[in-house]
């Protein structure tokens, strides 16, 4: 005669418990037991923040204005675009950490723009923005 099978009897397991322990044991081990090395590379050094100018007039920007008529605007008062390279230079003189902003209205024309961008890459200053207004 056959013999019946329980279904308890079918159903035998493999008890994951003990396995699963020494995983975690064996990984904390190595979290405790690895060494970090600081790996070799480029300390940056980060610019500082500096306090506000005393005298807001210290920091004032050298403001070069083109209309749309293609006029040329320094210091609120009309010039020559041949006229900016000198006006420039004596402004630089006096301000020597201002910066140089070139505003052009969107009408004016690219030559003068240009010319008087060219004026101040002979006279030494590379360093300029340009800026449009409507």
């Amino acid at each position: 005669m056959r013999k019946k099978h329980s279904k308890a009897e079918d159903d035998a397991g493999i008890d994951m418990t003990p396995m699963l322990d020494i995983v975690f044991i064996m990984l904390i081990f190595f979290i405790v037991t690895a060494s970090f090395l600081k790996e070799a590379g480029i300390d940056v050094n980060r610019p500082e923040g500096g306090a506000p100018p005393d005298n807001p007039e210290d920091a004032r920007n050298i403001m070069i204005t083109v209309t749309a008529e293609n006029e040329v605007w320094m210091d609120s008062r009309q010039i020559d675009a041949r006229a900016v390279r000198a006006n420039v230079e004596r402004l630089k003189a006096e301000n020597p950490e201002g910066a140089i902003v070139i505003q052009a209205d969107r009408e004016a024309s690219t030559g003068v723009v240009a010319r008087i961008m060219d004026s101040l890459n002979v006279a030494g200053f590379r360093d300029h923005v340009l800026a449009t207004s409507n």
